[in-house]
């Protein structure tokens, strides 16, 4: 063999070598999520354009079951960061002393009410989604159905069987929607207007769904008419050409704080607070807004074509930590009065 050949073989093997090597270097953070999963690729592009040295591997499902996995692995973690998942969940992991409290470095940018109030914050809002009623308007003509304008409409016996919403037990757009009925129209243990309200829409629903996403598709579809969703997923189906028309029931709108949080017990704890240090800032905002209205910075998203510009007032009070508290109450309650009409997975 020529010198030449046997020079070139060993460049290249030394190149492959050294690019073994940058790869094994490469830390691996393990995030669980509930984000969309046509968001991740451009999240995890911006995050590795500043830290091209942490790979991300993502372990992804509804908030729920997100949420279920977690508190099941308390005791063994496997996560290092939490990312995209609702901060009501995260409140509750924080009770149970499962997060790093950390000040990202852009906590001062991010509005008071999308924080854990502590210092330092256990966890920090990326953005807001919320409620929204995706209305099929061919469906609804075809069957001479109306388009309803609030909340109670929806119980009224026009709509019987046509309306699907996601299982608040394994949704976290469904976990919402039911503290925002209880906080609209009260509690009590099980005996409040909230419940009462649930048992009047019950008798219209035809199937809950485990996904939040999953009800506006099905309504963009045609499937059933009315489907209770989120905002990003109703103007991504309608800017598709989807027949929807978009509704924000006028007593409120249910909503949660996509959050980011480290997790107690991981061992890159470094790598963990850059995805932090990222995750809170401008740059991921901009990114968090060409999905969602409201961005935990102010002033940062751009109008979204089918979203109203006055939607922050349209959200309710809510209080996360009661919504962190009253968690496994709720869901008990629900599941007995209303679980036989969930999907099977």
């Amino acid at each position: 063999m020529r010198l030449s050949k046997v020079a070139k073989l060993l460049a290249v093997s030394g190149l492959m070598t050294l690019a073994g090597i940058a790869s094994a270097e490469k830390t691996q953070l393990m995030v669980y999520t509930a984000l969309e999963t046509d968001q991740l690729k451009a999240y995890q592009e911006g995050f590795n354009a500043v830290n091209p040295d942490i790979e991300i591997k993502w372990v992804r499902d509804s908030t729920g079951v997100i949420t279920a996995k977690l508190l099941a692995e308390k005791a063994n973690p496997q996560a290092d960061a939490v990312m995209g998942v609702a901060a009501s969940s995260l409140a509750l992991l924080d009770k149970q002393g499962m997060l790093i409290p950390y000040a990202p470095l852009n906590i001062d940018a991010i509005m008071s009410q999308y924080r854990d109030k502590k210092t330092p914050p256990a966890w920090f809002g990326m953005d807001v989604w919320g409620a929204t009623v995706c209305f099929n308007t061919i469906e609804a003509q075809k069957k001479n159905i109306p388009k309803p304008e609030s909340w109670q409409d929806l119980t009224k016996p026009v709509y019987k069987g046509q309306v699907v919403m996601p299982n608040p037990a394994s949704s976290g757009t469904g976990y919402f929607d039911v503290v925002a009925w209880l906080t609209l129209f009260g509690d009590q243990a099980g005996k409040g207007g909230g419940w009462k309200y649930m048992d009047g829409l019950h008798a219209n629903i035809a199937q809950y769904t485990h996904s939040g996403s999953k009800p506006c598709n099905m309504a963009a579809s045609g499937e059933y008419v009315v489907g209770i969703s989120f905002e990003y997923r109703g103007n991504t189906n309608k800017a598709k050409g989807a027949p929807i028309d978009l509704i924000f029931p006028k007593e409120g709108l249910g909503w949660d704080l996509e959050a980011f949080a480290i997790h107690k017990g991981t061992k890159k704890l470094a790598a963990a607070k850059k995805l932090a240090d990222w995750a809170s800032s401008k740059d991921a905002m901009l990114l968090y807004g060409k999905n969602f209205a409201i961005t935990a910075q102010p002033g940062v998203a751009a109008p979204l074509a089918n979203v109203p510009k006055d939607y922050e007032q349209r959200l309710v009070k809510l209080d996360f930590n009661y919504a962190a508290e009253q968690r496994e109450r709720i869901l008990t309650e629900w599941k007995v009065r209303y679980d036989g009409k969930t999907e099977k997975r």
